[in-house]
Parts: C-alpha cells; sequence; structure tokens
C-alpha cells in the first residue's frame, strides 16, 4: 500500500469525523472542546486500525456482523438527545456537552468503528503500521477541528434551530451507515 493510498483511506475514514465534529461544532466550539474531540476522535480512529491489524480476521468478521448497529444506535441516541434538548428552554449551564464523559467515548466509538475493519485490510496489504495509523488519527484530529471550526459559519445561517438540526444529521448519518451495511 503507496504513502497515497494511505492518505486516501485516512480521508475516507475521516469523514464521519468532520461530519460530527461540524454537527457538535455548532453549540460547542471553546478551544477546550475542539481539542478534546480533536484528541479523542484523533485518538480512536488510530487505534481501531491498530487492534484491527492486530486482531485478525477472527474478531474483525465477527464485529462485522454488527458494527454498523452500533454505530447507529450511538449516532441515533445522541442525536436523539440533541433533539429533545432543542425543544426546551436552555438554561444557563445546564446545556450537556458532547465532548464530556460517555457522549464523547460514544461519539468516539461511532466515527471510528469502521476503521477496526480498514486495519485488517492495511495487516493484509502489508501497509506500513505505525505510518498508517499515525496519518489515519492526524487525518481524522485535523477533519474534526476543521468542521468544528466551519460550524461557526453554519450556526450564523441557522440560528437558534442548530441543536434541531444537528440532531437530525446524526440521525441521518447513523442511518446511512445502517442502510450501507445492510445493502452490501
Amino acid at each position: 500500500m503507496s504513502n497515497l493510498e494511505i492518505l486516501l483511506l485516512a480521508l475516507a475514514l475521516s469523514a464521519d469525523a468532520f461530519s460530527v465534529g461540524a454537527v457538535v461544532g455548532l453549540e460547542h466550539r471553546a478551544p477546550r472542546q475542539i481539542f478534546r474531540l480533536a484528541w479523542h476522535f484523533g485518538l480512536f480512529q488510530a487505534l481501531m486500525p491498530l487492534a484491527g491489524a492486530l486482531a485478525g480476521v477472527a474478531l474483525v468478521d465477527r464485529i462485522a456482523a454488527f458494527d454498523h448497529f452500533v454505530a447507529f444506535g450511538l449516532l441515533v441516541a445522541v442525536g436523539g438527545r440533541m433533539i429533545c434538548g432543542s425543544c426546551g428552554e436552555k438554561e444557563p449551564g445546564k446545556q450537556r456537552d458532547p465532548t464530556r464523559g460517555l457522549t464523547l467515548i460514544g461519539l468516539s466509538l461511532a466515527v471510528s468503528i469502521d476503521a477496526l475493519a480498514a486495519g485488517f485490510t492495511l495487516a493484509v496489504e502489508r501497509a506500513p503500521l505505525v505510518l498508517s495509523v499515525v496519518v489515519i488519527g492526524l487525518v481524522a484530529a485535523i477533519a474534526t477541528v476543521v468542521g468544528m471550526l466551519f460550524a461557526g459559519r453554519v450556526q450564523r445561517l441557522v440560528g437558534r434551530r442548530c441543536e434541531l438540526f444537528a440532531g437530525l444529521v446524526l440521525i441521518g448519518l447513523g442511518t446511512k451507515i445502517l442502510v450501507e451495511h445492510l445493502s452490501q
């Protein structure tokens, strides 16, 4: 696998990180929040292909049977919470921060679960594993930052309906993942 192919794989895997980063960035763009989300998305995107490469065929085949359901469930749960949160008046200091706690872990897993199978591909193709993992993690982190920063411009256009829109986007992304996997 060439360096260009590794970069293209990293870009493809980072699409979900960009999308979710943009959704989270609609309401949460403080520098610490951007760092936390980008760090975790990059870390999980790097660790999943490493785990896939090390685990081999048996684990990847077993997880592939239901990974799309896990990603779908996590994204729908977070998206649903965002939609519910958009329905009422927001109290200062009461807004949930998706760049913290279990929500952060759930989002990190959801955007990186496809990278597990990619790790198996890296092993089969005898790609340089360390280089591949570093590139995949860095590209995902950068894509997350870009998505979160881009979201500020979108928020100015959309206004108060941002959280509702963000929840719908997450549910749509989860549904897309599920439909793609079920149609294969």
